[in-house]
């Protein structure tokens, strides 16, 4: 189960089935699929690269409009964890929030940001309640923030919309942007 398979869906009803053909083509474990705003549908699958693969390329193939597909070789557990809401802040030195305009590059770069920094991913959110958009947050020490920071803005390119690092966060403003923080 380590790689990441990611398809944007531009209409709920062709999004089932799509999400139903790549079930049916594939051992692969339906993580989440669910509708996101403006009328999208999400769709996220695991297993190992071959099936992830084939499952995505049914997707493609399907004839169906598609905003975005990702697949996503070794993916970080800390991306796994966040979509299947398991994941936990520590105390942040520094807070860098990644507005993305679409969530499947969301989740690429979220990706590579935690794959090239001693940082933590401490919430991603997407596409629920903010238009189709997406965005992530992530936490650690301020030099290691600002490089994941630059990462994601790499990679991200012209689906960026904001990314800002805040060092030394008032503990209110984490609590209010990542849930589960005590």
């Amino acid at each position: 189960m380590d790689t990441l398979g990611v398809v944007e869906c531009r209409s709920i009803a062709a999004g089932v089935e799509v999400a139903d053909g790549m079930m049916k083509v594939a051992d692969v474990e339906l993580v989440r699929a669910a509708t996101i705003c403006s009328g999208r549908y999400m769709i996220y699958v695991s297993g190992d690269r071959a099936a992830v693969a084939t499952s995505v390329r049914h997707a493609e193939e399907s004839g169906r409009g598609l905003k975005g597909s990702f697949v996503i070789s070794n993916v970080s557990p800390q991306v796994m964890a966040v979509l299947r809401k398991e994941s936990v802040l520590p105390e942040p030195g520094a807070l860098g929030v990644i507005e993305c305009r679409c969530v499947s590059a969301g989740i690429s770069a979220a990706d590579a940001a935690v794959k090239r920094s001693a940082i933590t991913l401490a919430r991603l959110v997407t596409g629920q309640g903010i238009n189709g958009k997406s965005y992530f947050v992530i936490s650690g020490d301020v030099a290691s923030v600002r490089e994941a920071t630059e990462v994601a803005k790499a990679a991200l390119d012209k689906d960026l919309i904001e990314a800002v690092v805040i060092p030394r966060p008032d503990a209110s403003v984490v609590k209010a942007l990542v849930r589960g923080v005590r």
